[in-house]
């Protein structure tokens, strides 16, 4: 039921000075808390926002007839109830205004104090409730977008490896409302060779994301496919500048595990190196062969270093949103280097990588005294040793 003790605006916009004085009296008489203002037209009604609950309209205006004057309301308010005032006996032009977006209607010779103040009451709640259903409508579609955007940029890895053990966590930015533009993947060749990217594509919103999903099905279909890893960011890219609708670009890292897992080469574009993590030990990777990001430079190329690892190693890709906040009230951000030295820490004392990734995430947070402005991507890769 609506609150009856609640103060209600009216809007009331009737030509008919009789008609107007019958509509002041019947609130005069009542005693709820209902405020009433009058304009004479339709133009006066549209010369400025509308800050009324409710817009209590004559159907048969000197400048709009008929549920032209609906429309042209709902238009200017779209959040504001509606409640139309039909001639006499005419009760089909109400009904058709109800479906043109009115909330509710009343017939001149049969409204009396008690139905026009329900009548307004309760189109200001059900406006209300319209709007409730439209905004969970809203949030229901978001939801499903963020799912099919989740599959695109989030993968289930393709690695057969039994002594290979992959574990990620994605973490969104502050608001929260849409994944951004980061993605990584892991693919397992049938030769043994595992190869791993992880990339963050600039900006946020549904643009950047989906062209995230377009890089990451790119560059794994070129993976499959058996293209030389010399030559994929090179597609990768040329891909982005397809795809992308403005002028955008891309950080990447690549990884190319040997079948022996003895050694990796890796690829920079634009994009912090990994960490590499041997037992209680651990350093993040050279970045002396930093190439460009994707699609800054025509013709760019990037060197790939070659890295030896022992028999048991983690290496964690990550993208920047987990160290760009900032260091409690200090102006610095933390930087990679310090987020380096926290995940070693962490590692240290905690075998479960999962709740290594999660603390190292809550722990950053912490530093920066809330939610991080960008988003979060983590894939940490773990050999255990044999092949």
């Amino acid at each position: 039921m609506p609150d009856e003790a609640a103060p209600l605006h009216v809007l009331l916009v009737e030509d008919d000075d009789g008609d107007a004085l019958l509509v002041e009296e019947f609130l005069a008489d009542s005693a709820a808390p209902i405020t009433l203002d009058r304009v004479t037209t339709m133009a006066d009604a549209l010369g400025a926002p509308v800050t009324a609950d409710c817009v209590l309209l004559d159907l048969n205006l000197p400048d709009a007839v008929g549920i032209t004057g609906v429309t042209k309301v709902r238009r200017h308010a779209p959040g504001t109830a509606v409640v139309v005032l039909t001639g006499h006996n005419d009760e089909e032009t109400g009904i058709a205004a109800v479906a043109a977006g009115a909330q509710d209607y009343l017939i001149k010779d049969q409204v009396d104090g008690l139905l026009l103040i329900k009548a307004l009451r309760y189109a200001h709640e059900r406006r209300r409730a319209e709007q409730v259903e439209q905004q969970l409508l809203e949030q229901q579609l978001l939801a499903s977008e963020n799912s099919r955007l989740e599959r695109g940029l989030l993968p289930t890895p393709l690695l057969a490896d039994p002594h290979l053990d992959l574990t990620t966590r994605y973490r969104p930015g502050r608001d929260g409302s849409l994944l951004g533009g980061d993605f990584y993947d892991a693919v397992e060749l049938a030769d043994g060779t595992v190869n791993v990217i992880i990339g963050d594509v600039c900006g946020h919103g549904p643009d950047e994301a989906a062209l995230g999903v377009a890089l990451r099905i790119a560059w794994r279909a070129l993976v499959l496919a058996g293209l030389p890893s010399g030559e994929v960011l090179t597609m990768v890219e040329r891909v982005l500048r397809h795809e992308r609708i403005r002028s955008v670009f891309a950080t990447v890292c690549m990884v190319t595990v040997a079948a022996d897992r003895a050694s990796l080469r890796m690829s920079l574009a634009g994009h912090p190196p990994p960490l590499l993590i041997t037992g209680d030990d651990g350093e993040l990777l050279p970045n002396d062969r930093l190439g460009v990001p994707l699609g800054v430079v025509d013709d760019a190329r990037w060197e790939p270093l070659e890295v030896p690892l022992p028999p048991e190693w983690s290496l964690l890709l990550y993208t920047d949103g987990v160290f760009e906040g900032r260091v409690e009230e200090a102006v610095e951000r933390l930087g990679h280097e310090e987020m380096a030295k926290l995940v070693l820490g962490i590692a240290g004392r905690e075998p479960d990588h999962g709740k290594v990734l999660d603390e190292l995430i809550a722990t950053v947070e912490g530093l920066n005294r809330g939610p991080l402005d960008d988003d979060v991507a983590l894939a940490m890769l773990t050999h255990r040793g044999g092949r």
